[in-house]
């Protein structure tokens, strides 16, 4: 067995000029997974490169995967995911992993940028204050979830954090809109796991906002040699599970 051209093609796409080492220390590895990886999976899976990307680097963010994250930015970068989108789903990822887990990645993309002579820091990206951020938030939780999120600031400080820090400071800001953002959120969850009921909802989410249950399952299915199939098939779980509350408040 060898490489096939197309994964060799892709492979030169996303890291022209690079040769891997585990060519030579580990090549049945290689040859399955990159034939996997990047060309079944590929050919199989109907997205476009920058989307692609944009669900690879959030959900090796969720699953933790830093020296893969490391290496795929640039790779993300060929096929047109620009710093800011990168920033964003970087910063927002914080609402949904926390700061202790997505320190070393912020320190990852940093020095990827400066190696490739970005300067930084990037543009301002917010749209909010210290004084509108929570009707703000509580105005983009509207948006994506419905009317029903209008007072769920009133239940306590979580939610009032949900909606003036995780809305508020990231949802609101420019650099992704309302889909991709909730797009990334879903990788970032079904990636860590543990978290069904939240991947659920935010699946549901997802197709409010455009992203039908067909497409998270291409994400979903994109992201799989990245996971690994319990948390894949997980994903999938609750992907179907929001389509049919999605289809029961459509009734």
């Amino acid at each position: 067995m060898a490489l096939s051209e197309f994964a060799k093609n892709y492979h030169e796409k996303m890291f022209p000029g690079y040769k891997s080492k585990f060519l030579e220390t580990d090549p049945e590895f290689i040859e399955r997974f990159d034939n996997f990886a990047f060309d079944e999976v590929i050919n199989t899976i109907d997205l476009d490169d920058k989307t692609r990307f944009t669900a690879i680097i959030a959900t090796l963010l969720g699953c933790q995967g830093i020296d893969e994250f490391r290496a795929m930015l640039p790779a993300a970068m060929e096929f047109g995911v620009s710093p800011v989108e990168i920033r964003e789903i970087v910063y927002q990822s914080v609402a949904y992993l926390g700061i202790g887990r997505v320190f070393p990645f912020l320190r990852a993309m940093n020095e990827c940028f400066t190696a490739k002579g970005i300067t930084l820091p990037l543009a301002p990206q917010s749209t909010t204050t210290t004084e509108n951020r929570r009707e703000a938030g509580t105005q983009a939780q509207v948006d994506i979830f419905g009317e029903g999120m209008r007072d769920f600031w009133k239940g306590g400080h979580i939610n009032l954090w949900l909606a003036d820090n995780c809305f508020g400071d990231y949802y609101t800001r420019k650099g992704l809109d309302y889909a991709q953002r909730e797009m990334i959120t879903f990788c970032f969850l079904a990636a860590q796991g543990g978290c069904e009921p939240q991947l659920t909802s935010h699946a549901a989410a997802n197709m409010r906002v455009g992203n039908d249950k067909e497409f998270l399952i291409k994400v979903v299915s994109q992201c799989l040699p990245f996971i690994g199939y319990p948390r894949s098939l997980n994903a999938i779980h609750c992907v179907n599970e929001a389509a049919k509350q999605f289809e029961e408040e459509k009734k």
